[in-house]
């Protein structure tokens, strides 16, 4: 089915998508941070575009950008449809812009069909879901429902304060650890998919059905720095080379419990590194930091156990240290409402769209709205999988698609409001 066959315009969505890609660093497609003022330029655009829709604009209390459309109800509360504008370096041409696109077009098409739903509908430009300069993501979709750790407003980066940051953008800092959004009946996001598998199974629409948790766990390797020539190869403590082994055995066993497991799951590690790094040393020290990301809660557990008692082990057989592993940041994984998920099926096949469920490796705003609200993500297949590069793309028809399927959602959520519980 191509897009043409849709009630929304896919030349109005290209349009748009295009206008935010020439708003970007010279030299560094496609690149709009959070903060800068060519964030501020882009989000001036998506605002006169909301108000060429006849959307009321605001700013909230977390530095995010709503536009709202009236129902005939407002009493039944808020439909909210959106992403986000900002963009890693060197990168996000779709990535969290298709989403803002697609929910600002469910809104246009609603007006040029005459439809006013019985619920408010609110479309927005989350800040800064991408990690900032502050080091830390997701800042207005948190903001938004009072999830914002009141120490992140201290941090500082080139002379200003987060919390000064977010009243830059329009925001009150002051007043975030009382945000809440009562009025939230629920919540939908359109993302790229950032990964293979809707283009390598020629499925048109994915339908997510949980954000994976994120762990960050951090190992330390201590052997015995010896000089590199004259240490016989049998007398060593080198903790390089029992932390090289540990890598390889992460990645072993993720990939084994990826293949077994009924959901997500993938463990990289990402950060290394080495002391003192001199060639004629043997190295004493190394640190590893593991990022791994699971569906299910079950499998997380099950890989800090292995890898617990792998690390121990390793130890012994090496001649080094290694401390217990040591979890820096835990966040659960997050289920798409049941409910919505269904929605989303039903919608996908109204407008003959092939689709298939899936989990999220890669965090969204959605995890945090999901909290407050029912939520749930629709996924549209980009090239390759590619994502967080200047070689990110997606067909503008699969986007397109992509709203008439959120569309359609958004019409049955209009009706089925309020869903039980998961």
């Amino acid at each position: 089915m191509t897009a043409r066959n849709l009630p929304v315009d896919a030349a109005r969505i290209a349009a748009d998508i295009e206008a935010l890609a020439e708003i970007t660093e010279p030299g560094r497609p496609y690149t709009r941070r959070a903060f800068s003022p060519l964030f501020l330029k882009g989000r001036a655009y998506i605002e006169a575009r909301m108000k060429a829709a006849g959307l009321e604009t605001r700013i909230d209390a977390g530095g995010n950008l709503i536009g709202r459309r009236p129902g005939k109800n407002p009493a039944r509360g808020t439909i909210m449809l959106g992403s986000h504008s900002d963009t890693v370096p060197d990168g996000g041409r779709f990535d969290g812009i298709a989403g803002v696109i697609a929910a600002l077009e469910v809104a246009r098409s609603l007006a040029d069909q005459g439809i006013t739903l019985e619920h408010d509908l609110e479309i927005a430009d989350f800040l800064a879901e991408e990690v900032s300069i502050f080091g830390v993501s997701c800042i207005g979709s948190r903001g938004m429902t009072g999830q914002l750790p009141d120490a992140w407003l201290a941090r500082q980066q080139d002379g200003r304060t987060l919390h000064q940051a977010i009243i830059d953008m329009g925001g009150d800092a002051n007043v975030l650890a009382q945000q809440s959004r009562p009025d939230l009946a629920g919540f939908l996001e359109l993302h790229i998919e950032q990964g293979p598998i809707l283009e390598n199974e020629r499925r048109d629409i994915g339908v997510v059905t949980a954000i994976a948790g994120i762990t960050r766990i951090e190992v330390i390797v201590e052997g015995r720095a010896d000089h590199a020539g004259t240490t016989p190869m049998g007398a060593r403590a080198d903790a390089l080379v029992a932390a090289s082994q540990l890598v390889l055995d992460i990645r072993h066993a993720a990939s084994e419990l990826s293949a077994q497991s009924k959901g997500h799951f993938t463990a990289t590690v990402g950060e290394f590194s080495i002391e003192p790094n001199a060639a004629n040393v043997v190295p004493s020290r190394v640190r590893l930091l593991i990022d791994a990301r699971a569906e299910l809660r079950q499998d997380m557990l099950a890989f800090q156990s292995w890898l617990a008692a792998t690390a121990e082990k390793l130890a012994g057989a090496q001649g080094v240290t290694i401390a217990a592993p040591v979890t820096i940041s835990d966040n659960m994984p997050t289920p798409g409402h049941a409910g919505l998920l269904d929605i989303l099926d039903k919608a996908a096949e109204a407008v003959g769209a092939t689709h298939r469920r899936m989990a999220s490796g890669a965090g969204h705003d959605t995890a945090w709205i999901a909290k407050v609200a029912p939520a749930a993500m629709i996924f549209v297949p980009c090239r390759q999988g590619r994502s967080h590069s200047a070689d990110e793309w997606a067909e503008n028809d699969d986007i397109a698609l992509g709203a008439g399927v959120l569309l359609h959602a958004t019409l049955a959520m209009d009706e089925a409001l309020p869903l039980t519980a998961d």
